[in-house]
């Protein structure tokens, strides 16, 4: 069943680094959604797709890529918004 789960990560995340990998990551797992970058410098990753890819994409999210340091991850249920691809937003 197609979800969509909103995820807040804090921690030293090397710029636009962790959302051009959360892209790739979640493209990889069939994922659609949008990353950005939010005023107070928490990532808001709002992404949807099948339970047990955004299972698997939520795991990756807590360990992040090379040269991130993820220091907390909040996950809340939102709405199914229709997104088509994942974007990465400045």
């Amino acid at each position: 069943m197609k979800k969509n789960q909103i995820i807040y990560i804090t921690g030293q995340l090397g710029g636009t680094l962790f959302r051009q990998e959360a892209r790739q990551e979640a493209e990889r797992l069939g994922l659609t959604g949008i990353a950005r970058i939010q005023s107070d410098g928490e990532l808001r990753i709002e992404t949807e797709g099948d339970e047990e890819a955004l299972e698997i994409f939520i795991k990756w999210c807590k360990a992040g890529p090379d040269g991130t340091t993820v220091k907390g991850v909040r996950v809340q249920d939102g709405p199914l918004q229709g997104y088509d691809k994942f974007l990465e937003m400045h």
